[in-house]
Order: structure tokens, then sequence, then C-alpha cells
């Protein structure tokens, strides 16, 4: 039997999901998204005329999470029925359609360096360590739900539990329908918030992909066979801080430099630990772009202000000047 050409990419109007289709797109995949709204699809239907003309790419309008008396913004008051379980249950849900639908013969999903990372275990080493595909968060189920637990270590807990259900359900339909499991570190995506003026962030886990690069891993994932059942850590091998991106940007756009001078806190990066993403990039065949392109092509994607500045939306990241907002001043850098 042919390896399927259709494929469904839930989020597709996302940030990752974009450059999964826009990669699937380019390989002459027929492309059906899922999205909160049809605004949203219309807008990404709007700027790739080339997939809408040759029918390559229809969406699908998933409205639950946007119902009117749905608020997002809320604070959570319960980490097991707010975030894990909805974790849980809706990586279920997609696998069971998967599996009922009889046709579908892989599904690929994207999980979170949070699954993998003991945040700890630095601290207590007492020599360099690699995190590899092997590892775990140590969170147990009860620490992860705990009515005191914070929202940030729930979440971690989260897509650990929601990726082992996955594995779990998968072990059940064993020959019937192939998995991958792609957990990426930090993605590289422009910022939402106006951060002028402010110090730039540390990043706690020095760690990054290229989104473009992360894309081209899910679709390897997706049409090698000898990749079903396996999971993949996707990770540059090159460390990476907030700081060192700014003296890329502005070296690269003396544009962008700031008023009046003022230089940039310099930022160690930790070199306790690395990260196995040498696997993921020879059993997929991908290459990792260097950190001096991916900050480059911030800048490219920029505006010609003279402060700090970045592309209104994530979506410029592939189609340059496809909107038209005003940019949100700030450093074109955002911790996903």
């Amino acid at each position: 039997m042919a390896w399927p050409t259709y494929t469904l990419v839930t989020g597709a109007t996302g940030f990752i999901g974009a450059h999964v289709v826009d990669t699937l797109l380019s390989r002459g995949f027929r492309v059906r998204g899922t999205t909160r709204s049809k605004a949203k699809g219309d807008a990404m239907l709007a700027s790739r005329p080339q997939a809408t003309h040759a029918s390559l790419l229809d969406f699908l309008v998933i409205d639950d999470f946007v119902a009117p008396n749905v608020d997002l913004s809320a604070a959570l008051e319960d980490n097991e029925a707010e975030l894990i379980l909805p974790a849980i249950n809706g990586v279920k849900a997609v696998l069971s359609a998967a599996a009922a639908a009889g046709t579908v013969r892989r599904v690929v999903i994207t999980s979170s360096f949070a699954a993998v990372l003991d945040v700890g275990r630095a601290q207590k080493a007492s020599q360099y360590f690699t995190y590899t595909s092997r590892d775990w968060n140590p969170l147990t189920y009860e620490e992860a739900a705990g009515a005191e637990t914070s929202a940030v270590v729930a979440y971690r807990g989260s897509k650990k539990f929601a990726e082992l259900a996955a594995w779990e359900f998968v072990k059940n339909f064993e020959g019937r329908l192939s998995f991958d499991l792609v957990p990426p570190d930090d993605l590289w995506a422009s910022a939402v918030a106006n951060q002028q003026g402010k110090a730039l962030p540390v990043a706690r886990v020095p760690f990054w992909i290229d989104v473009r690069d992360l894309a081209e891993a899910h679709v390897e994932a997706l049409v090698r066979r000898e990749a079903g059942g396996k999971r993949y850590l996707v990770a540059s091998p090159e460390r990476f801080s907030y700081g060192m991106a700014a003296d890329v940007i502005e070296n690269e756009f003396p544009e962008f430099r700031r008023r009046g001078g003022e230089e940039v806190e310099r930022q160690v990066t930790d070199e306790s630990h690395g990260v196995d993403g040498n696997t993921a990039a020879e059993e997929l065949g991908i290459s990792y772009r260097v950190f001096q392109e991916t900050s480059r092509r911030f800048g490219e994607a920029g505006c010609s202000d003279v402060t700090p500045c970045c592309p209104p939306h994530t979506h410029d990241l592939i189609d340059p000047g496809s909107m038209n907002a005003r940019p949100n001043r700030s450093f074109p850098l955002h911790r996903c």
C-alpha cells in the first residue's frame, strides 16, 4: 500500500503548525489543518495562493476552545482538572479518532522538553551529563496535580503524563497505528509583548531549535518508515542566550541598536549538561541551522525603526511582510 500523502495538522495556524504545513506543502502533500476560527484559516489560505489554487490546503474549524463563556486567561484553580487531564484526554481523543478511522498510517506528536527536563539535576550532578530520548521529567502525578503546586510545575507534569498516555495508547494498537513523538527544546519565535527598555531574560535552559528545523523533523518522522515507534529529541548542538542573540542582531543590523548606546547585559550559558540532538539529525536526515543564521533571520523579518523590534506576528517568520499590523517594539525573542 502506498504511503498516504493527505495529512492532518492540528493547530495548523499556530507557530509550529504553520511551519509544518509549509514543509508538507513544499513536498506536495495535501494538508487539512485544524484551526480555532475560520478567520485564521482564511488568512493562512490567502497567504498561500499556490496551495489554494492546487487544492492542497483546506481547514476544519474546531471551535470548542473559543466558546463564548470560556475564559482562557483565568488563573488555574485545579491543576489536575484544568491542566493535566485536558492534556491527557486531548491526546487520547486524537489517537482514538485516528485509530477508529482505519486509514491513518502514522501519527507524529509534538511533545515538549518539559516532559524530559529534570530541573534539579544540574545542581545535583557531579559531572557533565546529556539528556537523551530515554530521559523523563521525574515529577509524580501527585506532585504535578497537588493543590500547592505552581502552574508552571503542573504544566511540566501535564506534558509528561500526556506523552505517557500516548505511548500507552499506541501499545494497544501495535501494527495498526504507527507513532512518533518529538519533544523539542526551546523554540525561537517573535515576541508579542512590549519589552522596550527592560533587561533581557535569562535562558534557564540554554538549548534551542529553529522552528524550520523542527518542522523538517516532524515531516521526516512522518515519511520515514524506519522512524515509526521512536521518540526524538531535536535540539541544535549550539548553546544560546538572549544576550548572544542581541549581539548578532545589533551587529548585523545597526538600525536596531538601542538609543543611547546602552550595553547589553552579558549572559553566561550553562555548560554543565547537554542534549542529544544528533540521534534525531542522523536518523531523520536533518541539519540544524546555526545560531547566527537564525538570529539574523529575526533581523531580516524586523522593521525599519531605530529601536529594537520584531515582526508583528510569528507567522511573519514564514511569510515576511504578509501582515500589516505595526510591529511590537522589543527584542524578537520569546521563550515558548
